[in-house]
């Protein structure tokens, strides 16, 4: 993508900073967020970021206009309060849309929390949505369920095309599910793990994210587009936590509960149909980068 102009909601976030960062090299990159972290917004600014502080939820978009070429919705709130959560992972999303009617595109990351985990047979876009994070995010599976909806009919009141985008297990140099495991065993503290047999998912790394979003733009349409947005290859939770104890010297401790997430493994047939190529980056050496980026002084042994 070159010489774009592009709006990111939820620029902060784990996902969304480096997609910004990336994406500001080649193109006129606006981010928005309430930036409650300075430095954060001072990292994205000399990055190439311009940055606008907004509430979402507020529906406020002075200081944004609203000539933009391409949307990226990474707004994610996870309060666990229903008013709360449902005005900014739905509510919002329409008001976004609203605001830039004459997008090319909208881009809306969801998340795969929204199936219901009958099974660990992999969930394509097809398979039945339900309450997934229940156990640890009351509101969370939900209000992201309510936001695809929301997307969808916004995408056909306004003709704006859309993808939206279930993301499995994000995770980079800027952190992730995983990076909470490896701290998690640097602190001594086991990790839950649900009943059964291993659970597993599909990791992506931030490099593949931002690689596919041109092409995920592209695939955008009127009723909008959805896919699974995750990894060529299926890891369990315990076989990552197990490599990253022995990158960092600790030995995972697992604690089975039934208050843990099951596996969310995802069908990535149609990802692979709309990006014309595979996700290039091998766990391994993801989660060896995400090791070496927070905790140098570990990985340099």
């Amino acid at each position: 993508m070159r010489d774009a102009k592009i709006l990111i909601s939820g620029v902060t976030g784990q996902v969304a900073a480096p997609v910004a960062e990336a994406l500001s090299a080649d193109n006129e990159v606006w981010g928005i967020a309430r930036f409650t972290d300075p430095a954060v917004r001072d990292r994205l600014e000399s990055a190439g970021v311009r940055c606008v502080t907004v509430n979402l939820a507020g529906g406020d978009f002075a200081g944004v206009p609203p000539d933009f070429d391409y949307v990226l919705n990474f707004a994610v709130a996870k309060s666990n309060r229903w008013d709360k959560d449902l005005a900014a992972n739905a509510e919002s999303v329409g008001l976004l849309m609203a605001h830039c009617p004459d997008a090319q595109a909208f881009l809306h990351c969801s998340s795969a929390a929204v199936y219901d985990p009958p099974d660990d047979e992999p969930r394509t876009e097809r398979a039945a949505l339900g309450d997934n994070h229940k156990a640890l995010f009351p509101t969370y599976s939900i209000s992201k369920i309510a936001g695809e909806v929301v997307v969808r009919s916004m995408a056909r009141a306004l003709g704006v095309p859309a993808t939206i985008a279930r993301l499995n297990v994000p995770y980079g140099d800027n952190g992730g599910w995983p990076y909470f495991h490896m701290e998690m065993m640097l602190a001594g503290m086991p990790i839950p793990v649900p009943p059964g047999g291993e659970a597993l998912y599909n990791p992506i790394h931030e490099d593949d994210i931002i690689a596919t979003i041109p092409n995920l733009l592209e695939a955008a349409s009127v009723p909008a587009t959805t896919v699974n947005w995750a990894g060529e290859q299926v890891v369990s939770l315990q076989q990552w936590s197990t490599y990253l104890g022995s990158l960092i010297g600790r030995a995972p401790v697992f604690e089975v509960s039934e208050q843990a997430l099951r596996g969310n493994p995802v069908d990535i047939t149609r990802l692979r149909d709309l990006v014309g190529a595979r996700t290039t980056v091998d766990w391994r050496d993801g989660m060896r980068r995400m090791v070496a980026s927070f905790h140098p002084e570990l990985a340099a042994r």
